[in-house]
């Protein structure tokens, strides 16, 4: 368990979770890493933990350079216990060392362990802190995407240390953005999609706080750390905070009873895709909901189809949309469908869900009574062709 060499005296110390497949309900297909990094200068500093089942790991990583009991500093940039698990350790064994943190840290802290005998001093965007050699500052982000979180930036080898900023769940044997970029990105789309979309405003700010900074390496506390390309990653938090969409995106999003529903998701992409749209379909018997959310996060026009199941949609699509309606994304076009035997009215509940997120529905729900026919499904490819005209005009 040997910690890895990022620059000179700057060691990875962190642990792949090869096996992790769910993550607060997310599949987490490629695993994920928790990454933690020790900083060897005159005061000894580890900057972020890890999660707790790891703590031999992690700390036979720092023990591969120092004995962790020489740890003098400990910034604490995310109290989630997947970064903070270990530390609780890390403070009962270095016995004489200082933690960092923002005010919301250290009462975020106190809530989830016994600090007793910790010595904790706050920190404010624009504080800094002289290790030796080297300075640390630190920017508070609240909200990316808890109340605590926090960066901290080493000017003179302009890295970020982001936390989950700039993230991904993606266990890898490389520790840098050197190859398979499309996979980097995409699983940065996912973790984004699923845990900071809601806090668009909030990045931005962090964003322009940033902007002035030079950097080098972004060093996130998931997935792999940004070296080549760093104005890529970027590019789409920009993009992603703004809640931009691309105009040939579709995902249509569904569940299916006895099948007519699934014809009528099939006659919509068929029609999306002849006007030009690149459509996906998400079938929520086989697609997770964080899956789901990756497939909408750029996509302009999104689809919600359902059968009618008593007197309600189906309980994936009413989880689905539970779920969208927490991570509030915006400027999207909606076409809602469905398929029904005695009741109709209960797919307004995927109506309201889409007037509470404001996004454009210039189509009312297209329902099919039974099973689809060839004038019905005509109609309802009329229909969602009308959507895209509209929406585009």
């Amino acid at each position: 368990m040997q910690a890895v060499k990022i620059r000179e005296g700057i060691y990875w110390v962190g642990v792949k979770d090869w096996e992790l497949r769910e993550f607060h309900g997310y599949t987490t297909d490629k695993g994920s890493t928790y990454n933690a990094y020790l900083i060897m200068d005159e005061k000894i500093t580890l900057i972020d933990g890890v999660k707790a089942p790891f703590r031999d790991i992690f700390l036979a990583r720092i023990a591969s350079v120092v004995d962790p009991a020489k740890i003098d500093v400990v910034i604490c940039n995310h109290v989630e216990m997947d970064h903070s698990g270990t530390l609780p350790d890390i403070m009962g064994i270095a016995k004489n060392a200082t933690m960092y943190c923002p005010a919301a840290g250290e009462r975020g802290l106190k809530a989830h362990y016994d600090t007793a005998g910790w010595n904790i001093k706050t920190v404010k965007t624009g504080d800094s802190l002289s290790i030796g050699k080297h300075t640390l500052s630190f920017v508070l982000m609240p909200m990316v995407h808890w109340p605590d979180s926090m960066l901290t930036y080493m000017a003179d080898e302009k890295i970020l240390f982001p936390n989950d900023a700039f993230g991904q769940h993606y266990a890898t044997d490389t520790l840098t953005d050197s190859e398979d970029l499309d996979i980097i990105i995409d699983q940065a789309k996912k973790y984004y999609g699923n845990i900071v979309l809601p806090y668009g405003a909030q990045v931005q700010k962090v964003l322009e706080a940033a902007a002035g900074l030079p950097i080098d390496m972004i060093c996130p506390s998931h997935g792999v750390c940004w070296v080549k390309h760093i104005p890529e990653i970027v590019a789409k938090y920009k993009k992603w905070s703004a809640y931009e969409t691309d105009a040939d995106k579709a995902v249509i999003i569904f569940d299916s009873m006895w099948g007519s529903t699934e014809k009528m998701a099939n006659e919509i992409a068929d029609a999306w895709t002849a006007k030009g749209l690149r459509v996906t379909l998400c079938c929520l018997k086989t697609t997770n909901i964080s899956d789901a959310v990756n497939a909408m996060v750029e996509a302009k026009y999104v689809g919600f189809g359902s059968p009618v199941l008593n007197n309600g949609i189906m309980p994936p699509m009413g989880a689905f949309m539970t779920y969208i309606k927490g991570l509030a994304p915006k400027n999207k076009t909606a076409f809602v469908f469905g398929s029904y035997g005695w009741k109709k009215d209960a797919l307004g509940q995927i109506e309201d869900t889409v007037k509470a997120l404001n996004w454009e529905m210039p189509e009312p729900t297209f329902m099919i009574n039974w099973r689809p026919t060839a004038e019905s499904l005509a109609a309802l490819r009329e229909s969602a062709q009308k959507v895209m005209t509209i929406s585009r005009d």
